[in-house]
């Protein structure tokens, strides 16, 4: 009984260009927080919005940490099925011959 999948999640290809493109957001979001804490802190009376800023710059950056590793994961997957289902090249063998 086999299951057909209409997610962006159907293969593990799809699955790592799509944490991919979240990677990519999040590390602009990541930048354009940065530039508005830096201008709240020029701004005088702006102390609370500094610190939400800096909360926001903590769970962003906790989000890219976990992007990464979802990413170093999901292309350690990729590898281990080319190698399980024999989709890698011999090509270390090849060449040594």
């Amino acid at each position: 009984m086999s299951q057909q999948c209409d997610s962006p999640f159907e293969t593990l290809e799809s699955a790592y260009s799509f944490v991919s493109l979240l990677r990519e957001a999040v590390d602009d979001a990541y930048g354009s927080i940065l530039d508005e804490t830096a201008l709240a802190q020029a701004m005088a009376g702006a102390e609370r919005r500094v610190d939400a800023l800096r909360v926001v710059d903590h769970k962003l950056n906790s989000l890219r940490q976990n992007v990464l590793a979802s990413l170093i994961l999901l292309n350690d997957l990729r590898t281990l099925r080319r190698l399980l289902l024999g989709e890698r090249t011999a090509a270390g063998v090849t060449e040594g011959v």
